[in-house]
Formats: C-alpha cells, sequence, structure tokens
C-alpha cells in the first residue's frame, strides 16, 4: 500500500480526476445549456488545480514510487499547459454554440487530455511516460473530429489517429529498446545505469533513443514528423485547433526536456546532433512551407511548426540557458497562438467563418481593433522588436551562439527573415488593400476578450519582461542541477 505522502506530488492530477467525473455527472444530468455550465466547471477546476500547484512551492517530491516526480519545471509548464486549456475553452463557448457542435463533452475531452499532458509533465518512468501520452493523445483524436457531420473535421480526426498511434508504436518500440539494454524503466536508474557504463554506448540503446526522439517529433510536429499537423489544424474546429497549437506543444517539449536532460543527459553529444537536424529543418520548412498557403489556419500550422524548431534550438543547447530561452519561447508563443486563432474565430462574413487569407483585404478599415490586435501578434510572431516575439528569439539565440551552435543559429535567423514575409504580407492585406466583401463585425465576448488580452499582452511584454525571464532561469537551473533520490 502506497503511503499518503506519495500521492502528494500529484494532488493536482487527482483533483482533475475526480472533477472529470463531476464533468461527467453535469453534462448528463443537466438538461439545458449543459455544455456552457460544464465549461464553467471545467475552468473552475483549472482554476483550482493552479491554486494547488501553486501551494505545493517548487521544493522537488518523488511520489509512486519513483513514477512521478514534482519540482519547479514541472510546476512551470502545468501551469502553462493549464493557462492555455484556460483559453481555448474560452474562446470556444459561443464558438460551439454558433456551429451546432454544442456539446458537453467537449471540456470533458478537453479535461482529460489536460489530465495526460500533466502526467507527462511529471512522469519520471518510461511506463509513466507512456501512461500520459495516451492519455493526451485519445480525447485529442476525438477533438480533432468533434465536427462530426463535416467532411474535413472527420478526415482530420483520422489523419490525427492513424498517425499519433504509429507515432505511439514507435515511442513504445524505443521504450522497449531502453528497457532492454538497460533492465529499468526510472529515469533515475537509466541514469545511474548510464554513467556507470564504460563508452562505448551499446548502438541498441541510442537506436531505442533514436525511436523515443521520433515519437516524441510527431506529438511537437517536428520536421519530417510533422505531415499531420496542416491538415489537422485546418479540418479541427478553431477553437480546437488552438488548443492543439498550444497545450500539447508545451507537454511535448517538456517531456522531451525531461527525458534528454535526465536519463539521457551524459549522452549529449549523441543527441544533440539529431535536435539540430530537426531544428534547422522545421524552422526552414515552416519559414518556407507558410508562404504558399492560402488558408489562414494552414499558414498557422507551418508557422507553429517553425517556431517548435526555435524551441528545440534551445534544447539542442543541452544548458540551463538553453532551457532558460525555450521556456520564455513557449510561454510566450502560447500567447501569441492562442491570440491568433481568437482573430480567426471572429472572423466571419454573413455568420460563416472566413479562413482565405484575402478575407483579411482592408480589415482595417472594417474592423480597427481586430486588425490591430492580428498585425499585432503577426508582428510579434515574427519577431520584431520590441514586441514579446522578440525577446523569445533573443534568448534562444543567443543561448545557441554560447554553445557554439553558430550554423543553427545563423539558420534561425534567415528562417525568421523568410518567415516575416509572410507574417507582413498579412498586415499589408488588411492596411493596404481594398476590401473585396464586408466581414461581420465581431460581438462575442470571449474570442474579443482573448484577442485583445493576448495583443496588449505581447505589446506591452517589453515594459515589464523580468519576472517571467527570472523565474525561467531560476527553473532551468534547478532543473539541470542534480538532484539525488535520497534527497527527495
Amino acid at each position: 500500500m502506497f503511503a499518503l505522502s506519495t500521492f502528494t506530488p500529484a494532488f493536482a492530477e487527482i483533483f482533475v480526476v475526480l472533477s472529470s467525473l463531476g464533468l461527467i455527472l453535469q453534462g448528463v444530468y443537466k438538461t439545458t445549456d449543459a455544455t456552457r455550465m460544464t465549461t464553467w466547471f471545467a475552468l473552475t477546476c483549472f482554476l483550482i488545480a493552479g491554486f494547488i500547484l501553486f501551494q505545493q512551492g517548487i521544493t522537488p517530491l518523488l511520489g509512486f514510487e519513483g513514477f512521478y516526480i514534482k519540482d519547479s519545471f514541472s510546476s512551470f509548464m502545468k501551469g502553462l499547459i493549464l493557462l492555455s486549456a484556460s483559453g481555448a475553452l474560452f474562446i470556444s463557448m459561443d464558438y460551439l454554440e454558433r456551429e451546432n457542435a454544442n456539446r458537453f463533452e467537449y471540456p470533458l475531452l478537453v479535461t482529460l487530455s489536460v489530465l495526460g499532458m500533466m502526467v507527462m509533465v511529471s512522469a519520471n518512468d518510461l511506463m509513466s511516460m507512456y501512461i500520459g501520452i495516451e492519455l493526451q493523445s485519445l480525447p485529442l483524436y476525438v477533438l480533432a473530429a468533434f465536427k462530426r457531420n463535416v467532411t474535413k473535421s472527420t478526415e482530420a480526426g483520422l489523419k490525427y489517429f492513424i498517425l499519433g498511434a504509429l507515432s505511439s508504436g514507435m515511442l513504445l518500440y524505443g521504450c522497449s529498446l531502453v528497457y532492454g539494454f538497460t533492465g529499468a524503466t526510472n529515469f533515475g536508474d537509466i541514469a545511474q545505469i548510464l554513467n556507470d557504463t564504460p563508452p562505448p554506448i551499446p548502438l541498441g540503446l541510442l537506436l531505442g533513443l533514436v525511436f523515443l526522439i521520433i515519437g516524441l517529433s510527431f506529438k511537437v510536429s517536428l520536421v519530417p514528423f510533422h505531415m499531420w499537423t496542416p491538415d489537422v489544424y485546418e479540418g479541427a474546429p478553431t477553437p480546437v485547433t488552438a488548443f492543439l497549437a498550444s497545450a500539447p506543444k508545451i507537454a511535448g517539449l517538456a517531456l522531451f526536456v525531461r527525458l534528454l536532460t535526465g536519463p539521457f543527459g551524459n549522452l549529449t553529444d549523441n543527441w544533440q546532433q539529431i535536435l539540430a537536424v530537426l531544428s534547422a529543418s522545421s524552422m526552414i520548412l515552416g519559414a518556407v512551407a507558410a508562404i504558399y498557403q492560402t488558408s489562414i489556419k494552414r499558414l498557422l500550422a507551418y508557422s507553429s511548426i517553425g517556431h517548435m524548431g526555435y524551441a528545440m534550438m534551445g534544447l539542442a543547447t543541452g544548458d540551463s540557458m538553453g532551457i532558460k530561452g525555450l521556456l520564455i519561447y513557449i510561454s510566450l508563443y502560447v500567447a501569441m497562438g492562442l491570440g491568433s486563432f481568437a482573430c480567426v474565430i471572429n472572423l466571419r462574413r454573413q455568420r460563416q467563418s472566413l479562413d482565405h487569407i484575402d478575407d483579411l483585404k482592408g480589415l482595417s478599415t472594417q474592423n480597427p481593433i481586430m486588425a490591430f490586435c492580428f498585425a499585432a501578434l503577426m508582428f510579434s510572431m515574427a519577431g520584431i522588436p520590441p514586441l514579446a516575439g522578440f525577446f523569445g528569439k533573443y534568448y534562444i539565440f543567443m543561448a545557441a551562439l554560447d554553445a557554439e551552435l553558430y550554423t543553427l543559429a545563423i539558420i534561425g535567423v534567415l528562417s525568421s527573415v523568410v518567415a516575416a514575409f509572410y507574417y507582413l504580407r498579412l498586415v499589408k492585406l488588411m492596411y493596404f488593400d481594398e476590401t473585396i466583401d464586408a466581414v461581420d463585425s465581431p460581438k462575442e465576448f470571449w474570442p474579443n476578450f482573448m484577442m485583445t488580452g493576448m495583443a496588449l499582452l505581447v505589446v506591452l511584454f517589453c515594459f515589464y519582461p523580468s519576472p517571467l525571464i527570472e523565474f525561467a532561469e531560476n527553473v532551468a537551473q534547478q532543473l539541470m542541477t542534480p538532484v539525488n533520490d535520497t534527497d527527495l
């Protein structure tokens, strides 16, 4: 039997589990306005879970016989996941009603997926890692096909399911190889065994590491394992796309960091080259492929691929400065992504959703506030100072230069220049082209609130960036400081 103290690191997750059961009962027995009530219930659940994380502090704790860990890194990433999931739920409420997809299962599936992400972030064993990944993925497959009467949505869900199952199989095969060559699944035990193993490292173990990286690369849309991203982003309902573009990326990157800096921390020379190639190829394809897109959601999909390439540059450094840059970058990317998709939700004509870049023409004359918000977010994604996106790229590039990854940093800068073209093209359409057909004035409160709030955040971040930067630095330093299990 587990002692009560072994559950302490997972109090937030246990609360989310119990809340999901309450969501099911509320959805079943609440006959009118079930979706909105269930959404508010889920949002309250996320708020309380975040409060529990805050109350637990940042002291590292192990639970479930070493299967689970809570530290400042996990608290930071879980907080981001809860914030991004809350943002996605806020912008979905009016959208689901308007699109006749108002079903209480939506917030329930989001909650269950968030639970899986929180398990991923705190996983300290290959088995708990895999359980978290599957718990995250299964609700996402359903969410992608949530508009089941729309062909594109069902196609998106099917593609996501097939390629997600393929990535899970590769990940599981990698786990089996690592276990076969080390005889352990716990991250601490694997790290100790690798410390005691004289060179050369067995080829089968390195092959297992490669399969683990491939499986996780699918989850965060790194090239060449990105093929599902544009189709799923385009076909899924826009609030689902906003959720896919934020929370799962946070969890995937967190697991990447946990896995490579923990059990495989002494194999940096082996995985650093792989990550550098994945990062460079993602930045290049994300910059070039988006130029030819006419769908806003597909353009943002390729943009997200490029942004994951920048974030992966931070991990490729293998040091605390790179992890700090990654944490800052992903935090700001979540704000930019949620704000951008809130703008897309607001883009309608005669109550019909729009997704073509030409629909942005002349938007500044029809809706100046929306045009300003979208333009600010696009400038920020391009990394133009003094907006928030500039700070994210600055810390990533400085970390790469400090780690002497000069080629990767140069590729990142050149990719940023190329990517600026399609971001600025959207701004040009809004401010310098004539209107073809007028778009509706957005009247829904929460998409407007998210759009305006995120735009103000990226604009005003430069006046007070120190809390995020200092917190990210402390988290990165604690993560990269070896801690013995006896200290936990």
